[in-house]
């Protein structure tokens, strides 16, 4: 049979009697005759708390040692549903990232997985264990214990996934898989059978949070097949309507892109607009005002300049909207008067929207249809950003669900 990694989240641990169901629908599976490790994530609350105690401390806490306690959470993840697994019959052990090992570059709090020593899991595989590692973390070069970033479990169970050339990774969560837009604010809103990996990084970027981006982004580079579904059903289902439950993220050809042009309306409420105004159109501008952001380690995302008139020019670009006043005061104290912009404003109330689909490589007409469908409404585009599979852009917020609600009708997606 199979190798499978199964990645839990933190709701689906949430409870010890969670936690047992977990065991039962790992022991399924096992039974089957699969070879399976398990990635668990922090019982839901849980990394909260232990940040919340780091802060309690000291509102600046070393990085290092705070990936120390950040980590302890997964670890009692993953005893527990050791336990679990015993209670029931079921030979398992449990290994903390730096046990495996899991090799990770030195940033603290947002490491970056380098390697995976896959030695001692197939050992224990072989010999008909259930293995189960802890997600989120990792050890550096020097033996200090790293954590990935918030959501990094994601990326460590497709990152074990890949190390260990598994069939598929099952990321059980606690929706039932991909929609075509968020269900809370379209109702009708369709499960996704099978997505691209290209679609669900664009979506995962563009504000969909049902993965996390990197862990998308390692599934694409290793092909790994990936699918998320629910941990939330009977954890005693038959094992053949699981297997097939959830939306699928894999290749291209194998998503049959011709039936559909649009596959999904992402949106995200996290977006705010700076606009430089007067600045000298001349080269090297766009440099001097975006170098001093990226210096502040802000991110920026859509970007626009509009047309030179009498040698001036005005510069526009989103930010994510935790950190706009950073990012303003960076330019009012550091590219104002450097480089002789008339002056500098913000708004802080838009939001961004978009289209995604591969079938947009083949079908002409897609902006035409976004941009009437959103007139019609009498919605406002303020900015506009392309890829060969998504179209997105800047409008007001108090608009974003009308355009995303007008959108998925326009383009069919309830029945699609």
């Amino acid at each position: 049979m199979a190798l499978i990694v199964h990645k839990y989240g933190g709701t689906s641990m949430g409870s010890p009697e969670r936690i047992k169901n977990v065991a039962l629908r790992v022991a399924k599976w096992h039974d089957a005759g699969h070879q399976i490790v398990v990635v668990p994530s922090a019982m839901s609350g849980e990394t909260n708390r232990l940040l919340g105690l780091a802060k309690e401390i000291t509102a600046q806490p070393d990085p290092r040692e705070l990936d120390m306690l950040a980590a302890t959470g997964e670890q009692a993840s993953v005893a527990l549903l050791a336990m679990a697994l015993h209670a029931i019959g079921k030979d398992a052990v449990s290994y903390a990232g730096w046990q495996v090992a899991i090799e990770t570059d030195s940033a603290h709090t947002k490491a970056r997985i380098r390697s995976i020593d896959d030695v001692k899991v197939r050992q224990d595989l072989d010999a008909g264990k259930v293995v189960i590692i802890t997600g989120f973390q990792g050890v550096d070069e020097l033996g200090n214990i790293t954590t990935l970033g918030r959501g990094g479990s994601d990326t460590s169970a497709v990152a074990v996934a890949a190390a260990l050339k598994a069939a598929e990774c099952m990321i059980y969560t606690d929706v039932d898989g991909v929609y075509t837009t968020d269900p809370r604010v379209v109702s009708d809103a369709r499960r996704l059978k099978t997505v691209t990996f290209e679609e669900m990084l664009e979506m995962a970027s563009l504000g969909s949070k049902v993965l996390q981006i990197r862990s998308v982004e390692f599934a694409g580079n290793y092909k790994m097949p990936t699918r998320v579904l629910s941990s939330l059903t009977d954890p005693l289902m038959p094992l053949e309507e699981e297997a097939i439950s959830g939306t699928l993220i894999s290749f291209e050809e194998d998503t049959k892109m011709e039936q559909a042009t649009i596959t999904g309306i992402a949106f995200n409420r996290d977006e705010t607009k700076i606009t430089v105004l007067g600045v000298p159109d001349r080269p090297g501008i766009a440099y001097q005002i975006l170098g001093a952001v990226a210096d502040a380690n802000i991110e920026v995302d859509m970007i626009i300049q509009n047309q030179s008139v009498d040698g001036k020019t005005d510069f526009t670009f989103t930010v994510p909207r935790g950190e706009y006043t950073k990012a303003m005061d960076v330019l009012n104290e550091k590219v104002k008067a450097h480089i002789g912009a008339a002056s500098i404003t913000g708004d802080a109330k838009v939001s961004k929207v978009s289209v995604v689909g591969v079938g947009m490589r083949s079908h002409v007409g897609i902006a035409s249809q976004m941009f009437r469908t959103l007139a019609e409404e009498g919605i406002n585009i303020q900015m506009i950003s392309t890829s060969e599979i998504k179209i997105s852009v800047l409008i007001d917020e108090k608009y974003m669900e009308l355009a995303v609600r007008a959108l998925h009708k326009a383009f069919g997606l309830e029945s699609a």
